[in-house]
């Protein structure tokens, strides 16, 4: 691989103007078919094999009036102290926002009066409007949007406080500002880490077209493959850290060869045959931890998975290709201007030990220390995972300067927790035509259920054969109690079915929440062993090695694990809420897991490639392990803290984010950024490789004879340049043989 590559790079350099023109005719012919495309609409979120799925379904096709997908929204009415909603004045201006709902939108489908559908508090001191929508909440026009939140702008100048909740406010997440911080950030580490804004701007520049491309494309499939907005901010997100990772580790490799007093073409095929196979071989285990999504058999989140593939692919074939053609436009500007005067004097600058040539040998010293030190620290903040619940985010997560938020805590107040997350019961008594009768008997056995506050009567769909009861519980959505409720109806709704025939099946926003974070938490440990499984066989080729693999699987286990620590002692306990801007604590997003996996394993993965296969390279070519280790920190440390700076920052601009669930993430991913990069590969990795000395580079004959031969370190490269030119490192003899080949 490592010559082919090495053609490949000398190929892009010399050819860097039809290089550079294919990149850029390919981001406008993307950019033009996304601007062309048809506006996507939201994307359709099933859970195919719960029971909230199936019933959610049976609705659609038995009530085919009330789409079960459909945006709602609760305007909800305070009366001042002293007054109450029944009050005549109150009452005719209630009612004048109703008849104003009714004919502000041909969206709406249906607008109930609070005061004959009984949506009165018993103190009367609060009411609400529930509005129901044809469409869903991401399909609504911004003049059905603005209709909704004008409405009570009169009702609050006569003293009512109005606030709005439902997923009808329900924007798609906007984007924008948190890239530009990391951006920004990306920059100026490059800057110090390269000295030349020409170095530093090149992997900006290329993982801007990458991300461009990605991201074009997939907004111009968008409506034809169902892609929701989610879909491509993802990808946005690893496309941007994958791309400046990717081209900073040949960028570097490329310095550091013409350091060496090599051709500018010869460098660039060395750099790409050399680094370039960790790409490669980096950018294949981020595919398989994102395609492996698709474990989880949740379209949308197998969506997301393929889509932020197929961008981390681009970033791979930009770096092998359009980064070697720009070296070819830098010239001699890809060093500073201290290091260009050096160069063109000839003077060879003694070379000083760098901060990670002496912190490898301080490990190396003392590596039980340093091991001890960082599996206990990393341990203790793992503690609070055994606490871990997960749940999805309502508008109870919200900030509270938020009118959902306050529609939310006023309906609480006046209707109790469990008004905010009502439950769907339906009866299906189509077999046995007994669907009436079977939801009498429902009714009244959930109706002397612990943690019940009300159960309203049972609605027949026009044939009869289908009913639906709504069940308030005591305890707000996101509650243990009334998970536990959830499971206690179905249980008793198995025994109804059972007796009857009449299946029994309970829905709703809270039950199909309660679905799919179960389905998140069994699907856990099978994407795990799936993804670090294979990840490992990759490994193993690409190392020559068993135990290099194995300790590079446990060392994210435990990077991620102490990463979810931190998540759950921040969003679920509380601990430094006040600093991040925690308003509510809570549940841990059900996607959090498996989401934090599938992204710090590729970037984690990235580290341990770069990192390792140097010090693979230094040993392949005589070193003795300690040296090796000293020999790969002292190439690779400064560029591998480096990306892990750019992406922490990348990530941690997503903690400014006033949405609860957009938060979690920024900060769960650069926290275990953090953790993988500094604790696992700088400290424990060489810690380990320090103790295990040559066994870390064990393996069995016959697996050796097995495994594929990939020369990831460039040895047959060099032996074939030696032979070539008769000579240790090849020459130009070597080039022309190779180009020629």
């Amino acid at each position: 691989m490592a010559t082919f590559l090495y053609k490949l790079g000398r190929f892009a350099f010399r050819r860097r103007r039809y290089v550079a023109l294919v990149w850029v005719a390919l981001l406008a012919l993307a950019g033009v078919g996304a601007a062309s495309a048809s506006t996507a609409t939201s994307s359709s979120f099933s859970i195919p094999g719960t029971e909230a799925q199936k019933a959610f379904d049976l609705l659609e096709q038995r009530f085919p009036g009330a789409r079960a997908d459909g945006a709602t929204a609760r305007v909800v009415f305070k009366a001042p102290a002293g007054e109450k909603m029944t009050d005549a004045g109150h009452k005719a201006e209630v009612r004048g926002i109703v008849d104003e709902l009714s004919a502000g939108s041909d969206q709406v489908a249906s607008v109930t009066d609070p005061y004959t559908a009984k949506a009165v508090s018993k103190n009367g001191s609060t009411a609400y409007i529930q509005v129901s929508y044809k469409v869903s909440s991401m399909e609504l026009t911004e003049a059905t949007r603005e209709a909704l939140q004008e409405t009570g702008a009169d009702a609050r100048g006569q003293g009512l406080a109005v606030e709005i909740g439902g997923d009808a406010l329900q924007a798609a997440p906007e984007t924008g500002s948190t890239e530009i911080i990391g951006v920004a950030v990306a920059a100026v580490v490059l800057v110090i880490t390269f000295g030349s804004l020409i170095a530093a701007g090149l992997p900006l520049l290329t993982a801007l077209i990458g991300v461009g491309v990605g991201v074009s494309t997939i907004t111009a499939l968008a409506s034809v493959l169902d892609l929701g907005s989610t879909t491509s901010i993802l990808a946005m997100m690893i496309g941007l850290a994958v791309g400046i990772d990717y081209a900073l580790f040949i960028v570097s490799r490329y310095r550091a060869e013409l350091a060496e007093g090599r051709e500018r073409e010869e460098a660039a095929g060395r750099a790409v045959g050399t680094a370039g196979s960790a790409v490669v071989f980096a950018g294949l285990t981020v595919v398989i931890a994102l395609v492996g999504l698709a474990v989880v058999n949740i379209p949308m989140l197998s969506k997301m998975g393929f889509a932020a593939a197929g961008t981390v692919v681009i970033a791979v074939l930009i770096a092998l290709t359009l980064i070697p053609a720009m070296l070819g436009f830098a010239g001699k500007r890809v060093h500073g201007r201290k290091a260009r005067k050096a160069m063109e004097s000839g003077a060879e600058a003694a070379e000083k030990p760098n901060m990670g040539t002496r912190w490898a040998r301080f490990v190396l010293r003392r590596p039980v220390a340093v091991l001890i030190a960082g599996v206990v620290g990393l341990g203790a903040i793992a503690i609070p995972a055994a606490s871990l619940e997960l749940g999805l985010p309502d508008d109870g997560s919200q900030p509270t300067s938020t009118s959902q938020r306050k529609a939310y805590d006023l309906l609480s107040d006046g209707f109790g927790p469990g008004f905010n997350g009502p439950l769907v019961v339906v009866v299906d008594g189509k077999a046995n035509d007994n669907a009436k009768a079977a939801a009498t008997r429902v009714s009244d056995t959930v109706r002397k259920m612990d943690g019940v506050a009300v159960v309203t009567p049972s609605t027949l769909n026009k044939a009869g054969d289908t009913a639906t009861i709504t069940v308030i519980p005591k305890d707000r959505p996101s509650s243990v109690k009334t998970e536990e409720l959830v499971h206690s109806i179905r249980a008793t709704g198995g025994e109804i079915t059972a007796d009857s025939g009449a299946e029994v099946l309970v829905t709703g926003a809270t039950a199909m929440n309660i679905d799919f974070s179960q389905k998140m938490n069994d699907a856990l440990l099978p994407y795990l062993a799936l993804v670090v499984g294979l990840a490992f066989l990759l490994l193993m080729v690409v190392f020559r090695s068993v135990l290099v693999p194995l300790k590079a699987a446990l060392g994210f286990l435990l990077s991620v694990v102490a990463a979810l620590g931190a998540v759950v002692a921040v969003f679920q306990w509380g601990w430094l809420g006040g600093l991040l801007g925690v308003e509510q604590t809570g549940p841990v997003m059900s996607m959090m897991p498996i989401f934090m996996v599938g992204v710090v394993f590729g970037l984690a993965m990235d580290y341990e490639v770069f990192l390792v296969t140097r010090m693979r390279e230094a040993y392949v070519h005589g070193e003795r392990p300690g040296e090796a280790i000293v020999t790969g920190f002292r190439h690779g440390a400064r560029v591998v803290s480096a990306a892990a700076v750019i992406m922490i920052a990348v990530f941690a601009g997503f903690i400014g984010s006033g949405e609860s669930m957009i938060k979690m993430i920024g900060f769960g991913l650069a926290i275990a950024v953090f953790f993988d990069a500094f604790v696992v590969r700088m400290a424990i990795v060489p810690a380990v490789l320090a103790l295990m000395g040559n066994r870390a580079w064990w393996l069995p004959r016959w697996l050796d004879r097995a495994l594929p031969n990939v020369d990831v370190e460039g040895e047959a490269l060099r032996k074939r340049l030696a032979d070539s030119a008769g000579g240790p490192d090849g020459g130009p003899g070597a080039e022309r043989e190779l180009v020629r080949v």
